[in-house]
């Protein structure tokens, strides 16, 4: 063996209790102390580290408790023969395996592939690679590295092992090191895209909200004439669809499916076969007619009307061909488990609240149906089985228009397409909760501590992820989240990217400003991630806004995942705005998101005025504060505007001369930011059409229309309008002197003057 490389020491019992919970911390990845946006130091209460340890399964009532559970701990993490889940890579070929110190003999390694096959491997237990010495109470054993066998395929494999006597099994994830990149981007090449959120696009062909006819045609009219490469959408997630139900596409039912809401009724094959369903048509446009009209989108009444019609082309497929089954047979073997219990889920939604208007959420329903397991929710699925393929009929229609709007967009000449957005969060009160609890921690929320835009700290209201669960299964529900949200498109942004390396917990009965981070396995999750998107051709963009530890941004490059940067953050320690030209070129660049003020919003101090409204500040002298630190901010963005030679000369320099954003700052703002180094710039809707209201307010739930407005300008007039015109002659113009049309391809062009 080769000399070993670290030496750890768990003696029991521990000193006393503050001890014993500080090692049970330290196994868990419970911080003690962590840093904020600021760089203060916080050192959580003793109460908060007991809670988190509680909610991860550590009873921690007395010493004998805490240490039992660290024993444990031990024995599965760290001196099993092989852990439950290997997660491995191409540059780090091999599996952790632990044995008593001075054991010899040959270690028979067995690979069961993916695709069928096996792959074997043996080795001397002497002539591994030592990577650590555990001593427990005086018992040394030894962690090594057990090479696979050569050629092993990247994916999903099962591995049996067996040594001196003792045999082990895991499951064994073969991952590329880095994400997928496409060919579009390889060496200095850059694009651009504009982001929508897809329910508020409005058009005369659409019921209500936008769908995915609007989502095609607002594709080709991107690409066409304002050369974007992409469409950068909002989570598609399903939602409950219903008031006063939340209806943020972050906080979802399902993370796994998409929201039917967003289907192009009239372009499903079964409407064209079904004779009741066109005769029906004419007598909805009434209600089509109003929900079309209405200021904000009407979850509800859309959901209402689509799912009226739904159920009439579900008889019609039916009565229909053999064809089309066996297309649909084929998605739902594909899908197994996870659809059957997602529509079970909808079924039993809909038929209990059918009989109780009041039961809003699974936590009222009656107990038996609570429990995705019980004997009650089985025969109502064997009963009711109409009503649960009917609900998996409908989300194959989703993912098949949603292939078909990808297809399109590329058909269009975008090389990338349809850039999806995975949520953070996934509502407590929805399916995934229902159908996989133990894959969830009990007795804490997610959130994020206080910053500059949230200083009371944010509060996500759904629990943490219960690692350990999710690393025993294999990370089968991760990798299907990753697998289920790349599908059909060519990129993929996950929001708060941050949650692979560390998520900041609050445990129940504390504000936002009492929790603290538990860390988790980011390299197993960036590897699985890599896989997948491999697998489905998307290339990755990591979420890495707030309160973020160099090695998260280091880890994200290592493995090939463009970070976010936004104007509004990007600035020297002196507050100066960052030049283009000092952006980062693995990144993204982007005027906004959907939780800050759109430019226009920005500059109007609107995202200021609504916190205020809606009572989100301290006081009036925080309004004051940020009043002021608005105007500085914007004195700031001039002068380098200025400094670049983007502005008219003459431009006035003073920020309070500029009431609103003028035509000559939307210009030099896009202008700046298309010139940034970055791989991808995506500019919002909002942002190229001048709006002023961002669609989601922080904090606030009924106080401000989150999720909910529609896009000022309809596709018509997109396509028509003189003054959308001059917004995308603009923008082209931009991203064809800055080389990021996708047909140029060609380098960075200095456009700074300078």
């Amino acid at each position: 063996m080769s000399n070993q490389l670290t030496v750890t020491r768990y003696e029991f019992p521990s000193a006393d209790l503050g001890t014993a919970l500080r090692r049970a911390a330290h196994a868990h990845g419970v911080q003690e102390v962590y840093w904020d946006i600021w760089g203060q130091e916080h050192r959580p209460d003793p109460d908060v580290q007991k809670a988190v340890l509680t909610s991860v399964g550590v009873d921690t009532s007395s010493v004998a408790s805490v240490d039992s559970s660290l024993r444990e701990w031990l024995a599965r993490e760290r001196l099993a023969l092989l852990p439950a889940c290997v997660v491995s890579s191409s540059a780090e070929p091999w599996l952790p395996v632990a044995f008593p110190a001075g054991t010899d003999g040959t270690a028979a390694l067995v690979v069961s592939l993916e695709a069928g096959g096996t792959l074997l491997a043996q080795r001397r237990l002497e002539e591994l690679v030592v990577t650590e010495t555990i001593d427990v109470d005086g018992v040394v054993w030894t962690r090594a590295r057990l090479p696979l066998p050569e050629g092993l395929p990247h994916g999903y494999h099962k591995a049996s092992l067996a040594a001196n006597g003792a045999t082990a099994t895991c499951e064994l994830i073969h991952c590329p090191d880095r994400v997928f990149r496409p060919e579009a981007i390889s060496g200095d090449r850059r694009l651009a895209g504009i982001a929508i959120s897809l329910y508020g696009l409005r058009s005369e062909q659409n019921w209500g909200c936008g769908d995915f006819a609007d989502l095609r045609r607002f594709s080709a009219w991107a690409s066409r004439e304002a050369g974007a490469s992409f469409v950068a959408l909002n989570p598609l997630h399903a939602l409950a669809n219903r008031a006063p139900y939340n209806t943020s596409p972050y906080l979802p039912a399902s993370t796994f499916y998409r929201n039917f809401i967003y289907l192009d009724i009239e372009a499903v094959p079964e409407y064209l076969e079904s004779e009741l369903a066109r005769r029906l048509r004419p007598l909805a446009e009434e209600r089509i007619v109003l929900l079309r009209a209405s200021e904000f989108v009407d979850y509800e009444g859309v959901a209402r009307l689509k799912r009226l019609f739904l159920q009439i082309l579900y008889r019609q497929f039916l009565r229909g061909g053999a064809s089309r089954r066996s297309e649909f047979d084929t998605f739902r073997r594909s899908e197994g488990r996870l659809l059957e219990r997602f529509a079970v889920y909808s079924a039993l939604d809909e038929y209990l609240r059918g009989r109780d208007k009041n039961l809003w959420i699974w936590p009222d329903w009656p107990v038996a149906f609570q429990n995705p397991d019980s004997a009650e929710t089985a025969e109502f699925a064997r009963r009711e089985w109409r009503r649960v393929e009917f609900w998996q009929y409908v989300y194959w229609l989703v993912d098949r228009q949603t292939e078909e709007a990808q297809a399109q967009a590329v058909a269009a000449g975008m090389p990338i397409g349809l850039y999806h957005d995975l949520a953070l969060a996934t509502d407590r009160c929805g399916s995934d909760l229902w159908a996989n609890r133990p894959f969830y921690a009990i007795g804490c929320r997610v959130g994020a501590p206080p910053d500059d835009f949230s200083p009371k700290g944010q509060d996500w209201s759904f629990p943490p992820p219960a690692g350990g669960r999710h690393r025993a299964d294999g990370y089968r529900l991760f990798a299907a989240a990753i697998r289920n949200n790349s599908r059909h498109g060519g990129a993929l942004r996950i929001d708060h990217v941050m949650r692979f390396f560390r998520l900041y917990w609050i445990p129940d009965g504390k504000d936002a400003t009492q929790g603290t981070y538990v860390r988790e396995p980011w390299r197993d999750l960036l590897r699985i991630v890599a896989l997948e998107s491999h697998r489905n051709r998307v290339m990755v963009i990591g979420e890495d806004l707030g309160t973020v530890e160099d090695y998260v941004r280091e880890g994200l490059a290592e493995f090939g995942v463009l970070s976010y940067r936004l104007l509004y953050f990007e600035k020297k320690e002196e507050g100066k705005f960052k030049r283009p030209d000092e952006y980062p070129l693995e990144a993204v660049v982007s005027s906004t998101t959907h939780d800050l003020p759109t430019l226009a919003g920005y500059w109007l101090g609107r995202d200021i005025e609504s916190r205020k409204s809606a009572r989100l500040l301290l006081d009036e002298d925080s309004y004051r504060e940020q009043l002021r630190a608005r105007l500085e901010d914007k004195h700031r963005l001039i002068e380098i505007l200025n400094d670049l030679r983007l502005l008219p000369e003459g431009y006035p320099r003073d920020a309070a001369m500029s009431a609103e954003l003028t035509g000559e700052l939307h210009n030099a703002v896009i202008g700046f930011l298309a010139s940034a180094t970055s791989r991808l710039f995506v500019l919002n809707q909002e942002d190229l059409t001048k709006e002023t209201e961002q669609q989601n307010l922080p904090g606030s739930t009924w106080e401000y229309p989150n999720w909910r407005r529609k896009m000022r300008y309809s596709m018509e007039e997109l396509e028509g309008d003189i003054r959308v015109a001059g917004f995308t002659e603009m923008l082209r113009s931009w991203l064809e002197r800055s080389g990021r049309l996708p047909s140029f391809n060609q380098p960075h062009v200095n456009l700074t003057g300078t």
